[in-house]
């Protein structure tokens, strides 16, 4: 079976910076189950994942566009402190998650009010060349459940 529309593909990856630098991994844990072509992963990922077999691994460079976009320009804004998630003491530099309307978004403290907080809502890799290191651990058919909620099941094999 290679990987298609509507497949389920758990994968495991590794993302490293072009110094080297670990971003992420799954290699220590369960692979990531993916509902394939739905934006589930990395755009550079997705196009590279298209029409490979299960077992297969490679290693694909990602340009910013194709990993977490390019940085623009003017993205600080001011909002309330209510809308970070997590920490309750907030630095400089420190990555964040804010609510947003559309679920969690990542963003970075830029400078700490006493009940205001200016953020910086790129992505904090955004602008970053990213070295992906990706194994095809199995793929199957979607459930057309799975299809008509645009997600795999949670358990990744189709069951909850």
């Amino acid at each position: 079976m290679i990987v298609e529309r509507d497949h389920v593909v758990r994968l495991h990856f590794e993302l490293t910076d072009p110094s080297g630098s670990r971003l992420g991994s799954t290699r220590e844990g369960e692979p990531l189950a993916i509902l394939f072509g739905h934006g589930a992963v990395l755009p550079g990922i997705e196009r590279a994942l298209a029409g490979r077999p299960a077992g297969d691994r490679f290693q694909v460079v990602l340009q910013p566009e194709e990993a977490f976009g390019m940085r623009v320009q003017n993205s600080a804004r001011r909002i309330s402190k209510k809308h970070v998630l997590g920490p309750k003491r907030l630095t400089p530099g420190m990555a964040v998650y804010v609510r947003t309307r559309n679920g969690p978004r990542p963003a970075i403290v830029l400078k700490v009010g006493s009940s205001v907080v200016d953020i910086d809502t790129n992505h904090p890799l955004a602008g970053v060349t990213v070295h992906a290191d990706v194994e095809i651990v199995d793929i199957r058919v979607a459930g057309r459940d799975e299809i008509a909620q645009g997600h795999v099941r949670h358990d990744g094999r189709g069951g909850h």
